[in-house]
């Protein structure tokens, strides 16, 4: 199997720059006509993968939004993920794990492992306890030709409390964890395994994104108010990795499969007009 960078980079160029969320919340799946139950969860999840599997770069299944119905929900997820890459999709998990020791590896094993059910081409992870402390998962996901978005740079008022501290480097702790990964990524072509996460909205920063040599996972892009100027400002260089996340504007397009084929197209149109 090709690299995780290969394939994305194949599928962005190929099939254009979105990352399309399946995000099965409640006030989704009512807009649907859907009951908040496990039978809508499967008619909403297998709908999208049957409007855009086949069509757009990247699908990312939110994992909370399955994992609230339990046993049932979870083996939804699966199917949904399993269905999203035979039919050609790149698979990002959003599950942003997080912890030490076994239980990484744990993790890595439940999402990164081609013997599990719920194995995806990405994973979306919290280096908060430490870049190093998801070590499992970088060296399964490298050794299965998977990925890891670790979080960067997010735009919720609450993670600056974080990710702006200044560590011991003098460098704030985003910076860090960005130039960790910019490491684990040194050599890699097209790029590396190990993605960021930075939001389409957050300030500029004071330091180059454009060296990471792997993929930015951006949501806000587009209809959060994120635009062209945006990107350019705050990716420079690394703006050509940019996968924008979209979620909630293209399953709105639902329940129809024409409708939500119909949103993703304009979004992609968009979206590539403005990363040009």
């Amino acid at each position: 199997m090709e690299t995780f960078g290969a394939r994305l980079r194949t599928a962005l160029d190929t099939r254009g720059p979105l990352c399309a969320g399946i995000d099965p919340h409640s006030s989704l799946l009512a807009e649907w006509g859907l009951g908040d139950d496990v039978a809508g969860l499967e008619r909403f999840s297998f709908t999208v993968v049957e409007a855009l599997a086949d069509r757009v770069a990247v699908l990312k299944p939110q994992s909370a939004f399955f994992e609230r119905f339990g046993s049932r929900g979870i083996a939804v997820l699966e199917r949904t993920v399993a269905d999203a890459r035979s039919a050609g999709a790149v698979v990002i998990m959003d599950a942003k794990r997080g912890d030490i020791g076994s239980t990484v590896a744990a993790y890595a094993d439940a999402y990164l492992d081609p013997s599990s059910p719920l194995f995806s081409d990405a994973l979306t992870a919290s280096p908060y306890l430490g870049f190093g402390s998801l070590e499992p998962l970088y060296a399964l996901a490298e050794k299965n030709n998977a990925g890891v978005f670790v979080l960067g740079l997010t735009s919720n008022p609450e993670g600056s409390q974080v990710q702006g501290a200044i560590g011991a480097s003098g460098r704030s702790v985003a910076e860090e964890m960005i130039e960790a990964a910019a490491a684990r990524n040194a050599g890699a072509v097209p790029m590396g395994p190990i993605g960021v996460v930075v939001g389409g909205t957050v300030e500029t920063p004071d330091f180059d994104l454009g060296r990471l040599n792997g993929a930015y996972l951006v949501p806000g892009i587009g209809a959060q108010g994120a635009t062209a100027a945006d990107v350019r400002r705050i990716f420079g260089a690394g703006a050509r990795n940019v996968v924008p996340s979209s979620s909630r504007e293209i399953l709105r397009g639902g329940p129809s499969v024409a409708g939500l084929r119909d949103a993703a197209a304009r979004t992609v149109e968009e979206l590539a007009a403005m990363l040009s």
